[in-house]
């Protein structure tokens, strides 16, 4: 199964030098029952990039959460075993965890099929979304404008083997 695990550069670092994602358990992001429900498609294409998507707005999040992090979003994709990620049967209706899964156990990161990250055009918007996360929460329009603007950029892919390049 192919799952986004949302981080930082910070993480992404991390995760590089420990050789895995995790430890376990933690949050990732997949084509789960309730994400094919919600977006009611059948292309998994398309239901891979809503997860992705969803793995980029968690991303956001960590950077919000650090004042210290770059600007700029990371997604890494990683194959795991069926029945490795777990999707919490008490939030399968929550429309904000929507295709969230838990990982219970590191996963190494030569399992990972690429990182997605943002383009350093995107710092700007990054910034400004981070910014406007918590009254997007709270509900306000032009907030949520903001944290919209972040989203328009497409994050770029990289192999694995780029990642000492990204963090460097």
């Amino acid at each position: 199964m192919r799952v986004y695990v949302p981080l930082t550069l910070a993480g992404l670092a991390a995760a590089h030098r420990a050789g895995e994602l995790g430890p376990g358990p933690f949050t990732a992001y997949a084509v789960t029952p309730a994400l094919r429900e919600w977006y009611v498609s059948d292309d998994i294409e398309e239901l891979e990039y809503a997860a992705l998507n969803r793995a980029a707005s968690a991303s956001l999040r960590l950077i919000a959460g650090d004042p210290r992090a770059a600007r700029r979003r990371v997604v890494v994709a990683v194959d795991v075993p069926d029945g490795a990620a777990v999707a919490d049967p008490d939030h399968i209706l929550d429309a904000s965890s929507l295709g969230e899964v838990t990982i219970a156990a590191a996963v190494p990161l030569a399992e990972a099929a690429a990182v997605h990250v943002d383009s350093d055009d995107a710092d700007e918007d990054v910034t400004a979304a981070a910014a406007a996360l918590g009254a997007a929460d709270l509900g306000d329009d032009d907030a949520q404008f903001t944290v919209d603007g972040a989203e328009d950029h497409e994050l770029l892919w990289f192999g694995v083997q780029e990642i000492p390049q990204l963090i460097a």
